[in-house]
Parts: structure tokens; C-alpha cells; sequence
């Protein structure tokens, strides 16, 4: 089960080592998160800022890694913020599996920040929704 929902948070911080990005109080944030037998199994940190997303960090529990959670939450969040224009994020360069993920849901290399990640170089990567929206509204 998918659902968006802050009520899980405790839960999130005891899987995730990214304890000081998630209890943000950033107004716009949100999180989209995995449960698989009353237990949380991944989730999508992200940033809803007015027309367009960031996602900030998505996880998935080492042990229920290669089952496509990571695939059923990006899949989730884009299916449902159609109205919006675009989604962004960074992503270390080195991390093949997650580009080639962001790139099966058609994000695209946009940028590079140099030394984003203690030295080592991010990629920005963005997916337009715009063209999607844009049809509907015609």
C-alpha cells in the first residue's frame, strides 16, 4: 500500500540514516510512503512547491531492495501530480542503479553540480509533466 502521509514519520527516521534531511519542518514537504504488513518499507521525501516537485530522497529497506518499491513510489508520484509542470532531483553520478531508474520514468540529465556530494560531482535530473498537463487541459 501507497499512501501520502506524515503519520508515519517516526517509523521513516528508525529506517532511514538520513535523520537530519527528514525532520525538516519545511512547509512544503511531504512523504510518500511504502507499507507493506502494517510495517514501513520505503518512502519518497519530497518538496511540493506550488506548480512543480523535488524529491529529495527516496529509500527502501535493504532487505526489500530489487522488488520495485522505489519503481510503485516514483510511479505513484508521477501519476498523481499530473497538474504539475515538472519533477527534479540530484542524484550522485556514481549511482548507476538509481539514473537508470530515474531515467526508465524519463528524467533526464539537465545539469551538472560539481562536487554536490562531498567531492563527487550530482546530476540534476528533471521529468516534465507540462506536455501531459497541457493535453489535458486542451
Amino acid at each position: 500500500m501507497i499512501c501520502e502521509s506524515n503519520e508515519y514519520l517516526d517509523e521513516i527516521l528508525k529506517i532511514s540514516d538520513k535523520k537530519d534531511i527528514l525532520e525538516s519542518t519545511n512547509p512544503f514537504s511531504k512523504y510518500l510512503v511504502y507499507i507493506e504488513n502494517n510495517e514501513v518499507i520505503g518512502f519518497c521525501y519530497y518538496y511540493d512547491i506550488y506548480e512543480k516537485l523535488d524529491i529529495a530522497y527516496i529509500f527502501v529497506r535493504e532487505d526489500k531492495r530489487n522488488n520495485k518499491i522505489a519503481s510503485k513510489l516514483l510511479e505513484y508520484l508521477i501519476n498523481n501530480n499530473q497538474d504539475k509542470e515538472n519533477i527534479t532531483l540530484e542524484v550522485n553520478e556514481n549511482n548507476i542503479n538509481a539514473i537508470k531508474l530515474y531515467e526508465k520514468f524519463g528524467f533526464k540529465s539537465v545539469a551538472k553540480r560539481e562536487g554536490y556530494y562531498n567531492g563527487i560531482d550530482g546530476i540534476l535530473m528533471e521529468k516534465k509533466l507540462e506536455e501531459l498537463f497541457n493535453s489535458k487541459i486542451e
